[in-house]
This record gives structure tokens, sequence and C-alpha cells, in this order.
């Protein structure tokens, strides 16, 4: 298994350089090497529907964080 090299990694103070997104800053949350995205805090909130379970009785919808492209992403920090 080989590693991609990225411009960024967890924890790192980006911004988004493109997309409806374009000029929103964030800390990165995780990266996705074989996808080359990476989910930046607060930058594209997405919505999701999900199931009833113990942990989540009433199912519903959820706000979470999505998935951004590393070449529209730069490095502030």
């Amino acid at each position: 298994m080989s590693r991609s090299k990225t411009h960024v990694k967890k924890g790192d103070q980006v911004e988004v350089i493109a997309g409806n997104h374009k000029g929103k800053t964030g800390a990165v949350l995780s990266v996705n090497t074989t996808k080359d995205t990476a989910i930046v805090e607060g930058a594209r909130i997405i919505k999701k529907a999900i199931r009833r379970s113990e942990a989540n009785p009433d199912g519903g919808i959820v706000e979470q964080d999505g998935p951004i492209h590393l070449s529209n992403l730069k490095k502030i920090g």
C-alpha cells in the first residue's frame, strides 16, 4: 500500500479556493488520499438521512461536514 503525498494534513487550517464554498476557512478533520478529498470543519455542510438505531431512536436528517477535493484547498497556517 503506497501513500499519496498531500499538501494538507489533519489539523491544518485551510481555505476553500474554488467551488460553491469558496472563501470559507476551517480545520481539516480528515484526509482521504485514495479519493484525494478532505473534510473541512464548517466548510461544506450536507444533510444526510439516517435510519433509526439505538443511538438515534427517531432517525431523521442530520447535518454533517462533507468532503472537498484537495485541489480546491489552500493551506493557510
